[in-house]
């Protein structure tokens, strides 16, 4: 379980770069620029420590998948980005196979 828990602070930290970098405007903000970076160096190292538990393409399925459905869900609320039927639908369905990997996948650390 401690390796979920890495695996969900990497993804945060993802996602915290990810906002700031959106935020940077292109790298002209200093604030934003600089938490970026930093998100993005702790969600690598993080997502580091649990590839020695979990197969890389299982973690970073996890990783980036979440990382996607929360940064739509941040896009909109702080952004004001708004997704067309599409877009929920091709989100809606990358849950679903973090669902299904975690689940019935024999690779991934229960």
């Amino acid at each position: 379980m401690k390796v979920y828990l890495l695996l969900i602070l990497a993804i945060a930290a993802e996602t915290i770069g990810t906002t700031a970098l959106q935020a940077s405007q292109q790298f002209t903000k200093l604030v934003p620029t600089v938490v970026a970076i930093v998100g993005y160096v702790i969600a690598l190292y993080l997502l580091a420590l649990t590839l020695k538990y979990i197969p890389v393409g299982v973690a970073y399925a996890i990783w980036a998948g979440l990382g996607i459905v929360f940064i739509a869900m941040i896009g909109f609320v702080a952004f004001g980005q708004k997704l067309d039927a599409p877009a929920i639908i091709g989100t809606g369905m990358i849950l679903s196979g973090i669902v299904i990997i975690q689940l019935f996948s024999n690779t991934t650390a229960h």
